[in-house]
This record gives structure tokens, sequence and C-alpha cells, in this order.
């Protein structure tokens, strides 16, 4: 019964569908993701994936199907609506702020839980004392300061954030796959809920507790990574041969 209660899902995708014309980009699907875990999200390029997490932040509206987040219908389809609850994305494309240092950059994240609206900002702002620091403002700072120490980056802190290295998964020898496997697996153990895309399948089968694959908008397998890597269809359909274990 305890076990039933502390894996609950939080987040339960009912027939999720999406079409462009006549092209279903996303059909019937049906999905949960259990609380504090690392769900995978795979399949081959068009699969997909980029309709489904599309879907979830509200940047499209689905053409039929519920999304329905920690007991909550996800009805109002609006972003910022969706970040405020808790949904939040990362992008392939990462747009910066060039003029702004890491330190700032990462305290612009936490300005969707401070300041919920824009009147709130501005209340906070005009009755701080004059050229002081409002205190939700001193409390973002010391929280980007704690994610960035948890990053490895507080070192860096004070540099533009366009001066920071990037690089994909795929383009990281084993040992940098491993850090990233630790930080994610980090983040998981803060709490955090994660719904993974990634390609570097050795990645996916060693981090996550659960992977659901796509194939032309459709749920082909749900599973562990076991069962994953042994699903004939996926085989047939991404994984190939070489990912048998």
């Amino acid at each position: 019964m305890l076990e039933a209660m502390t894996r609950s899902a939080c987040l339960s995708i009912e027939g999720l569908t999406k079409r462009f014309g006549g092209f279903f980009a996303l059909n019937d699907l049906r999905m949960e993701v259990v609380k504090g875990d690392i769900h995978a999200l795979i399949g081959p390029n068009g699969a997909g994936k980029t309709t489904f997490f599309n879907l979830l932040t509200g940047v499209f509206r689905p053409d039929a199907g519920r999304i329905v987040f920690e007991g909550q219908l996800m009805d109002d389809a609006r972003p910022f609506r969706r970040t405020v609850k808790g949904i939040a994305r990362t992008f392939q494309n990462i747009r910066l702020f060039p003029h702004l240092t890491v330190l700032q950059t990462v305290m612009i994240g936490a300005h969707c839980r401070s300041f919920p609206s824009v009147w709130k900002a501005l209340g906070a702002a005009v009755l701080q004392p004059p050229f002081g620091e409002a205190e939700e403002e001193r409390n973002m700072r010391g929280h980007a300061l704690e994610l960035l120490e948890f990053f490895g980056l507080a070192d860096m802190r004070d540099l533009k954030a366009s001066e920071l290295p990037y690089e994909p998964a795929a383009g990281m020898n084993p040992h940098e796959t491993q850090e990233l496997d630790n930080i994610i697996t980090g983040i998981r153990d803060r709490g955090v809920t994660i719904i993974l895309v990634e390609h570097d399948m050795r990645l996916v089968m060693g981090i996550s507790d659960r992977i659901t694959v796509l194939n032309f908008g459709t749920r082909i397998a749900d599973g562990e990574p076991q069962e994953i890597q042994r699903d004939l269809r996926v085989i047939e359909a991404y994984l190939g041969e070489d990912v048998l274990l």
C-alpha cells in the first residue's frame, strides 16, 4: 500500500492527439509519468517527441485528449500558466541574453516562482528600501548560487553566459557522458521528475526508470529499460540489433 502511494503518477497523458492537416503528429498517446522518476521518451526523427513537448508545455493545443498534472486538468494551454504550475522545459536551441552573467541567467529562471504576476513584481520594486535589494531578489540570488554550486559552475558566475561552452550528449566522451548521468540523477534526487529526450541509448538505458517509445506519432512500447531493449517492434523501428545486451 505504501509503495502504491509513493509511486503515484504525477503526470497522466490520456489519448493525446495532434493533427497537422491530415497528418497525425501524435495519435492517441497514453502515458503515465511517476513522481520522482526519470522517464525517457525516445523514437526516430519525426516520431512525435517535439510535438509531445509542445502540447505538454502549451505551445500547441491538442485536437483530442487530456493532460493531467498532479491531479489537475491542464485546460489552460498558455505556457506561462503551465510554468507556474511546475512544468518547465529546456530547448535544443539555446537562446541566451548575451549581456547577462551566468548568475543573472540562472536567476531569471526563478522569476516565475518569485513574481507570478507583473503587479507583484512592480510592488516588490516600489516597496523595497531606496537603493536596496528586494527580499525576493536576495532569495533568487541565493538559490541561483546554490544551483551553480550543484552544477560545478560557481566559479564562473560572473562570466557572460554566452562564454560558457555547450555540448550535446552525442558529442561527449564516455567520461563526460557519465558526468551528465550523475547530473541528471542528482536533479532527480532533489525531487524533480524528469521527462528525458535523448538519442544516446546507452545513457537512456542506464539512467531511465521507464521508457516510452514513439514511432510515427504512435506509442509502440512502454516499460522498463530491460523490456524496451528486447521489444522487437522497438528494435525494428529504432534501436537496432546492436543495442541488445
